[in-house]
């Protein structure tokens, strides 16, 4: 039996094989990016038909309201009352309530934390320290990692 070499599998070195592994991971990338291109693209068209349909409606739902509060106004004045009186009363209930909303709004508004984790990584980062000096914040709860699961637990010997 003769020997064949061109029959054999060619062997690559090392370095080709390292740049042809970079090429295809390059060439992966590449094709990840550009499908998540056509998705954002894709989704953003969504949103914004969304978005224009939400509009559309917060619009008609305002003139309901429109009509409503004349509705209602013309009711009080089918009751009885001034034709004034019956607008003020629609008018004062509505003012009213915008007050109650922007009250709560405000409330909500003073709940916010001003990202003070954030500005003391921050400047913890940007002095280079290994510990921050400012006042610690509230110890998160306790995570455990993947390492850690049954780590309280005897290991299994042999032969037991």
């Amino acid at each position: 039996m003769t020997h064949n070499p061109s029959a054999e599998p060619r062997e690559e070195s090392l370095g080709a094989l390292v740049a042809n592994a970079a090429d295809h991971i390059s060439t992966l990338v590449r094709a990840e990016i550009e499908l998540a291109k056509a998705e954002f693209r894709f989704d953003v068209r969504r949103v914004g038909m969304a978005a224009g349909l939400f509009g559309a409606a917060a619009f008609m739902a305002h003139l309901c309201l429109i009509l409503a509060s004349f509705a209602i106004a013309y009711g009080l004045v089918a009751l009885g009352v001034w034709t004034w009186l019956a607008f003020t009363v629609v008018t004062v209930f509505y003012l009213v309530v915008a007050g109650l909303l922007v009250f709560l709004g405000v409330r909500r508004l003073k709940g916010l934390a001003g990202m003070k984790r954030t500005m003391r990584s921050l400047k913890h980062l940007k002095s280079g320290e290994t510990e921050p000096t400012l006042s610690p914040s509230p110890a998160p709860a306790p995570t455990t990692t993947a390492g850690q699961v049954g780590a309280h637990r005897e290991p299994v010997r042999p032969g037991r």
